[in-house]
């Protein structure tokens, strides 16, 4: 009896994966995303993906917008919160594309670099062998030596990129002389330099907010000044991604005097800050001169590497208050516009009683000065202001005593006092009076406070910037390139030149355009005429021969 061995399986005769598979997914990844279709869509991405930046308010930009955002949609803003929609430029997925975006840039920018430079130094194309297929070409016989047209032809070509070259002929002892010209490849370099130039500015702006800072600060005029020389001197500042604002470049400002010029309609017309500074080189040699300029808006001082601009301008009354010991205090705060039309102003002034050892006491017995100030007062029983200039000033005012927090070491808002505490007790208002300039209350235990008058403050934006030079140069070169790519068309022209005996010449001419088509036709028709020394429009074109072959081709190459 016989047994049968049962079947085994085949073999696995499937092809073992490529060994350079993956070698090829990265080439070709790398192939797609630094082609320029792809440079293009995520330069349109990354527009697309700043518009949230300008239609809704951004976290470093104002704080205070975007909490009366979540106030006004309180469904809404939180998903737009989790998305990243109000720090937008902080966003992960911006970067990811702005990457992406300098990634492909580069990746398709150096090639063709590279290869631009290899076709500066290339000699133009050898002559093709049929002229007559080109979208301009002529043939025609002159009744002169070749040397003679040959020589005209090198006049004419002056300017262009030439090659001379020799091809076998009928003649043994003449040869078909051969001219390749080309001009306007200054069209591609501008092209590339307009590219170069934008990868230039993307870099320039990242560095710029990687390395730079903003900062505003609000001075008094008259003498207030104001030193960049750390971030606690600024009321708001935004620090670059390297920017820890323990290293500024140092400069002192003073500002002397402010003058506001406004339209009968209370318009402001313009804002004028002269003002003094010192540089980081006068700080360092400890001299006490100040250098005397003047600032206004859209006009800001440059030093150090950094721009003072000149944003606005208010009001800040100045107030005294003499308790009953007699020791004084006074007391000048900056009060923010409520009504940008009229300059109607809002602010909190307050003090802490001097000499005060106790801390019960110290506590309970801080005053503050609340209220609106109207520059220019309407007279009324209410305070309001009819014109933003200081010409009538009055302020409406509430004095309020007892806990304002000054010393509990919790931060608080110079414009106002916590409100709630008025309702626990903590405060209580003493006085409410409007009062002008010199009028004085009186409070039961005796303390005068005195409304001595208004002084204007400015409000001073520091902005830095180690990148703007390389901004405004990549600017320039981008439009430079982009003239150039628009202005200059590339094209060729070639002249064949081949002796036919008795002194005869046969001339065959032929042009391309390799851009725009449009104007070449009547530069070609030129160029013919210098040729042959004839006018193509005279009487003596068609008795010279002239045989026009023209296609409607216009981006046909040899």
């Amino acid at each position: 009896m016989t047994t049968t061995a049962p079947p085994t399986a085949p073999p696995d005769e499937s092809p073992p994966a490529p060994p350079h598979a993956l070698w090829a997914l990265l080439r070709n990844t790398w192939r797609g995303l630094t082609s320029m279709r792809t440079a293009l869509v995520l330069l349109f991405l990354l527009a697309v993906a700043a518009l949230p930046g300008a239609l809704l308010p951004q976290r470093s930009l104002n704080q205070r917008l975007v909490t009366q955002y979540f106030t006004d949609h309180p469904t809404l803003a939180p998903l737009l919160d989790d998305l990243k929609f109000f720090d937008v430029f902080a966003a992960p997925w911006f970067a990811a594309v702005y990457l992406l975006l300098m990634i492909s840039l580069v990746g398709c920018l150096v090639p063709r670099t590279v290869e631009q430079i290899r076709g500066l130094r290339t000699p133009p194309v050898a002559i093709p062998r049929n002229l007559s297929r080109l979208p301009h070409a002529l043939t025609t016989t002159l009744d002169e030596p070749a040397g003679d047209v040959e020589a005209r032809v090198r006049r004419r070509l002056r300017g262009w990129q030439v090659r001379w070259r020799d091809e076998p002929g009928p003649d043994s002892a003449h040869p078909v002389r051969t001219v390749s010209a080309e001009r306007g490849r200054m069209h591609e370099v501008g092209n590339l330099v307009f590219h170069l130039s934008l990868l230039g500015l993307l870099v320039a702006f990242a560095a710029g907010k990687m390395f730079g800072y903003e900062g505003q600060v609000i001075v008094l005029s008259g003498g207030g000044q104001f030193c960049n020389t750390g971030i606690l001197g600024y009321d708001s500042f935004r620090a670059g991604l390297r920017v820890d604002g323990t290293d500024l470049q140092p400069f002192c400002v003073r500002v002397d005097d402010f003058t506001a010029t406004y339209e009968a309609t209370g318009q402001p017309a313009s804002f004028t800050a002269g003002i003094g500074y010192q540089t980081a080189a006068d700080l360092a040699a400890g001299t006490d001169a100040w250098r005397p300029t003047t600032i206004a808006v859209n006009h800001p001082l440059r030093t150090d590497g950094s721009r003072l601009y000149l944003l606005g301008h208010g009001y800040a009354p100045r107030f005294t208050v003499t308790y009953p010991d007699g020791r004084q205090r006074t007391g000048e705060v900056q009060w923010r516009p409520v009504d940008q039309t009229t300059l109607l102003s809002e602010g909190a002034t307050k003090f802490a009683r001097p000499g005060v050892t106790d801390e019960e006491q110290r506590r309970t017995s801080q005053l503050a000065v609340t209220g609106l100030l109207a520059p220019t007062s309407s007279g009324g029983q209410v305070v309001t202001s009819v014109f933003p200039a200081l010409d009538d000033p009055e302020v409406a005012v509430d004095v309020l005593r007892g806990d304002l927090g000054l010393d509990d070491g919790r931060g608080q808002s110079i414009f106002t006092v916590d409100r709630s505490k008025l309702d626990t007790g903590e405060l209580t208002r003493a006085a409410r009076k409007n009062m002008r300039p010199g009028d004085e209350i009186t409070l039961d235990d005796g303390t005068r406070v005195r409304f001595d008058g208004v002084r204007d403050w400015v409000s001073l934006q520091v902005s830095h910037d180690p990148a703007q030079v390389w901004v405004l140069t990549s600017a320039v070169f981008m439009l430079t390139g982009l003239m150039l790519s628009l202005a200059v068309r590339r094209r060729r022209f070639w002249v064949r030149l081949t002796p036919t005996g008795a002194g005869e010449t046969r001339v065959e001419l032929g042009g391309l355009a390799r851009t725009d088509r449009a104007g070449y036709g009547e530069e070609f028709d030129r160029l013919t005429a210098a040729v042959l020394g004839t006018d193509p429009d005279g009487p003596g074109a068609d008795s010279a021969g002239m045989d026009m072959q023209k296609s409607p081709k216009t981006e046909d190459r040899p």
